[in-house]
């Protein structure tokens, strides 16, 4: 499980996968942070399989997946009779990544007692089993990642600031897959690919591409291969047309988007439209994509160019800054609503309220 597993050639993918390679070489905690879907564990895997760790266990464990009164057994072990239904004993993820790498997907769902332990742990490089009165060296690399955005959950007293500095040494930020819409057809050729039935792969004629690659993906990645996988299954090795898909085998809004303009426009949903727009430097470089947003029924227009023209890139500019401002202030300034709202990471709007001097 390498970098070459990450799929896309993005500007941020490349960045992405460049990160990933420098702190392979590192022993230093990592924090991987992005929505649900991104793919946190491929990355977590390829810092794995590229580090000097990589000849020991890989050994994930899902935070929120445990119950908070059996963390502790799972992550550090227990004693034979340590507690009712303890029959034998067991070994602990810790231990068992020893001299590996222990990845602790949605860390943000972690009990705050267990954080006190974790961060014990991490201080001293110890763990105690329960019910064992002897303590154990362990030598692990951690990686994290959550969906949850830990700055509000430290303000609101929900995750030790202290844990959060120790394991935010290295912070990788994944891009939802609207940020890189770029990417979506070799995505898709790939889990077409993967997917196969009995060798034969299935194709996706030019409006269902087209559709695809305008759709929001609200569950990213994981979402693409499930519904790659479903029409895989339901027509095998064909080539397949958006108006021959039943609606109820397609997302709502790449059903509608069948049923309306070919603009790119989704007229018919109220929850949300969008425009991508690619500005190019006079040739072929483009030089910025703006994706326009607005919720709650956006009516798509025609724009009304001046007679005497105009720069279209300075114009586009002032829409974004007035979106971010409007985001702000219907937020109270809060970023990270505001980032909820214009549906962008918190660092992406961090970046855009510095660019337009925004005072948030």
């Amino acid at each position: 499980m390498t970098t070459q597993m990450i799929i896309g050639s993005s500007r941020v993918i490349s960045e992405l996968r460049a990160l990933i390679s420098q702190a392979a070489s590192s022993d230093a905690s990592v924090l991987i942070l992005g929505e649900s879907g991104t793919g946190k564990e491929l990355v977590a895997r390829a810092l794995h399989t590229e580090s000097i760790r990589s000849k020991a266990n890989f050994v994930p464990v899902n935070c929120g997946a445990i119950p908070g009164e059996l963390l502790e057994s799972e992550l550090f072990g227990h004693k034979r009779g340590a507690f009712t239904g303890a029959i034998s004993d067991r070994t602990g993820r810790f231990e068992l990544a020893h001299q590996g790498t222990l990845f602790l997907d949605e860390i943000g769902d972690m009990p705050l007692e267990m954080q006190v332990k974790l961060l014990r742990v991490l201080q001293e490089q110890k763990v105690d089993p329960v019910g064992s009165t002897k303590s154990i060296d362990v030598n692990v690399r951690i990686v994290a990642a959550t969906h949850r955005n830990l700055d509000d959950y430290i303000r609101d007293g929900e995750f030790r600031e202290d844990l959060y500095y120790r394991l935010n040494v290295i912070p990788v930020i994944l891009p939802s897959l609207r940020e890189r819409q770029e990417d979506i057809p070799e995505l898709l050729q790939f889990y077409l690919e993967r997917h196969a039935h009995n060798g034969q792969v299935s194709r996706f004629d030019g409006a269902l591409t087209d559709a695809l690659c305008h759709y929001a993906w609200p569950g990213n990645i994981r979402e693409l291969v499930n519904l790659v996988h479903r029409l895989c299954c339901f027509f095998p090795g064909q080539n397949i047309g958006l108006a021959q898909i039943p609606a109820s085998l397609l997302p709502k809004g790449i059903a509608e988007y069948g049923a309306s303009s070919t603009t790119g426009f989704d007229r018919q949903s109220p929850q949300q439209s969008e425009l991508d727009l690619t500005i190019y430097d006079g040739g072929d470089n483009p030089v910025e994509d703006i994706i326009l947003r607005a919720q709650g029924g956006f009516e798509a227009s025609p724009a009304q160019l001046p007679r005497d023209g105009l720069n279209l890139k300075n114009h586009l500019a002032e829409i974004e800054k007035q979106l971010i401002e409007d985001a702000l202030a219907k937020c109270g300034g809060n970023v990270s609503q505001s980032a909820r709202l214009l549906n962008l990471q918190r660092t992406t709007l961090i970046e855009k309220i510095n660019k337009y001097a925004i005072q948030a």
